[in-house]
């Protein structure tokens, strides 16, 4: 399991669909999930520090949760099956960790409110993870044989990821990661 970093939330110019996009900790590597509008905003709004008048849904299920006497510890991104993944909330309840299945985008809208860890499966990551050279063209890590050298992308890994491919074709990565705390 690796931590991640909230590194951006970008917007296509070609379908106007949103993907918030993690960054491991202390590595190259990124996750792109599609999200919907909403949870973008969601996110955003948070990570911008805007204010709002009234509470939003994750503001209001992160209240539940504490009038309850819990507390998100962390969430994690634990599966990817046909496209979709799959994450886990993390809560402390009375001395005990309860998981909560979850859609990742509403997982990571609680952790930016309760700033709980981002925690992804290496499976997860290995399936889904994209590192970029120095370029911007996506490379995969080499299978653990000591070198560690990130090697091109196979055509048929691209396909596999055909869901994310299109999508980030459409997106202007010049300035991913240079600064975090940026307008998504």
């Amino acid at each position: 399991m690796q931590e991640m970093v909230i590194d951006s939330i970008r917007v296509s110019l070609a379908n106007y669909q949103r993907v918030v996009i993690l960054k491991e900790k202390g590595s190259d590597r990124y996750l792109p999930i599609w999200i919907g509008p909403a949870e973008a905003d969601a996110i955003a709004v948070k990570l911008q520090g805007v204010l709002v008048p009234r509470p939003l849904t994750h503001d209001l299920l992160g209240s539940v949760i504490a009038s309850l006497g819990a507390r998100l510890v962390r969430i994690v991104v634990s599966d990817l099956q046909n496209d979709t993944f799959y994450a886990k909330l993390g809560l402390q309840v009375n001395g005990n960790t309860v998981e909560i299945d979850s859609r990742p985008s509403d997982a990571i809208a609680l952790a930016v409110r309760a700033q709980a860890p981002i925690y992804v499966e290496e499976s997860v990551l290995e399936k889904a993870g994209v590192m970029l050279d120095e370029a911007g063209k996506p490379v995969m890590a080499e299978e653990k044989t000591g070198e560690g050298e990130p090697k091109e992308v196979k055509e048929e890994d691209l396909r596999r990821m055909s869901a994310f491919t299109e999508f980030i074709k459409t997106l202007d990565l010049e300035d991913l990661g240079k600064s975090q705390g940026q307008n998504p």
